[in-house]
């Protein structure tokens, strides 16, 4: 378990509903619903956080949700009783996770690994609890190849990656470099905020 970054997630905790459910949340909510639809089978989302993607959520799924934050969770539950379908929630880091190989038929992610430590390792955690040709669905910010962009994004993160976000991953390559087959990847705003879809290889 990394106890630093559970420490700033529980920090950022009380205030995260605050701070994304009137922002972000809202402005990429029909994006999110069309990715979400998505889902089929057992599902694994990673990142719950106090459960605003829930809202987006296609009812009737079982879903296995899980977070690095006590915290998050615990204000996530309101969230999680009321889905109409069946949510599955544990503490976990995205690195350790117990789940045996093949575990799951789909994996979703939103605004995730712009925050994991180590994202080409949680990737290929995530790889491995995929089922050989399960789908990996993403949405993402990201770095910017564009100028003045990156640059802007590169001094951004000196800050942000302190309290929250790192600003300037390059996602669609962590996702190659762990081993998953790229299908789709689609730009919602500019080459920062995206959707990914991969496999795992058979």
């Amino acid at each position: 378990m990394d106890i630093q970054t559970q420490r700033k997630w529980n920090r950022a905790a009380k205030n995260f509903d605050l701070m994304a459910s009137k922002g972000a949340e809202w402005r990429w909510a029909p994006q999110k619903r069309a990715l979400f639809s998505r889902m089929e089978g057992g599902i694994l989302f990673l990142a719950l956080g106090t459960g605003l993607d829930i809202a987006a959520f296609p009812p009737g799924k079982t879903i296995t949700a899980i977070d690095i934050s006590p915290r998050m969770l615990a204000l996530a539950q309101a969230r999680v009783e009321a889905y109409p379908g069946t949510i599955t929630t544990h503490m976990m880091d995205v690195h350790d996770m117990p789940f045996a190989e093949a575990s799951f038929d789909q994996v979703f992610t939103s605004c995730t690994f712009c925050s994991v430590p180590d994202p080409v390792a949680g990737l290929r955690a995530l790889r491995r609890v995929l089922k050989p040709g399960g789908e990996l669905f993403m949405f993402e910010h990201t770095g910017s190849h564009w100028f003045p962009f990156n640059v802007m994004m590169h001094l951004m993160t000196f800050m942000s990656k302190k309290i929250g976000p790192a600003m300037n991953r390059d996602t669609v390559a962590n996702v190659r470099a762990a081993g998953f087959e790229i299908v789709e990847v689609e730009n919602i705003f500019l080459d920062v905020v995206k959707t990914i879809r991969a496999v795992r290889p058979c």
